[in-house]
């Protein structure tokens, strides 16, 4: 079993110009977590809520004002999201995709192409935990 076999493809991106808040309200509408940043196709950097999280709402709105809150929240994604990106190809075997998981503590893997450009799928741990489920349901 390979990332090929696991992974979500086409998975949602955003350009590094997207607002913090677009990204937001993506991910919550879409239920997931991690949005790989693209330009051209190509995969230039990573947003998850844990990214996300330094938007202190309550705080901000609190202590700064609506004002504030609204400038924070039209910050253009590319500040916030992690640029230096683990990335897959197709072929790279389940026990490697868990590995890279577990040894950098990340939620997901973008699925590129061979050449390393275009971003194809998406890996995150609940695809490996449903392959493993699955792969334990066959043992029965």
């Amino acid at each position: 079993m390979n990332a090929g076999d696991l992974m979500t493809p086409d998975p949602v991106t955003v350009a590094p110009e997207t607002s913090v808040a677009q990204v937001m309200d993506l991910m919550r509408e879409l239920e997931i977590r991690h949005v790989p940043v693209v330009t051209g196709g190509a995969l230039v950097g990573m947003v998850s809520d844990r990214d996300l999280v330094q938007f202190d709402i309550g705080r901000l709105l609190n202590v700064e004002g609506a004002e504030a809150l609204r400038h924070e929240l039209g910050t253009p994604v590319v500040r916030i999201m992690s640029s230096d990106v683990i990335s897959v190809n197709r072929e790279t075997e389940l026990d490697d995709v868990v590995e890279l998981l577990l040894e950098h503590r990340i939620g997901a893997l973008p699925v590129v192409r061979s050449d390393g450009a275009e971003v194809v799928g998406i890996v995150s741990y609940i695809d490996v935990l449903r392959a493993l489920r699955d792969l334990l349901e066959q043992g029965e």
